[in-house]
């Protein structure tokens, strides 16, 4: 059963980030409002980020094994790499994505952790972490 959870959470994850990166291509201008404006190439960033969306989403659809909870940790990673443009876009108070209220937009800072959660229990990269720093530990001893 547990297994069964964890295949749908990535399939549901995968298909969350693969919704998102092809967005990103369609609705450059929205995502614009998540990247800090003294950054250059802010619609490079858009797209390329994008790119890695779907990316992840596809490798979540076909990795298995170690390889599979090693891409857990990576996009645990990315949602925490994005993670200050949402942080910038409260503080700025841009309304991307319908978020119009300041309490909207600090709202939405709680989801990203949840993502990071998500990305890392449908992965089960945490239990794969704790068996590799047991096996490490036993080969240091």
């Amino acid at each position: 059963m547990d297994r069964t959870l964890r295949v749908v959470g990535r399939v549901l994850l995968a298909g969350a980030l693969l919704v998102a990166g092809v967005a990103h291509f369609r609705s450059t201008d929205e995502f614009l409002g998540q990247v800090p404006t003294f950054l250059p190439l802010r619609e490079e960033i858009v797209i390329v980020s994008g790119v890695v969306e779907l990316a992840l989403g596809v490798a979540l659809l076909v990795l298995r094994g170690r390889r599979l909870a090693v891409l857990g940790l990576v996009v645990a990673v990315f949602f925490v790499a994005v993670f200050p443009g949402n942080v910038w876009q409260a503080v700025h108070g841009s309304s991307s994505f319908g978020l119009d209220s300041t309490t909207s937009r600090v709202v939405r800072l709680f989801f990203q952790p949840l993502l990071v959660v998500w990305a890392l229990w449908c992965t089960d990269a945490r239990s794969a972490w704790s068996r590799w720093a047991a096996w490490r530990h036993r080969a240091e001893a």
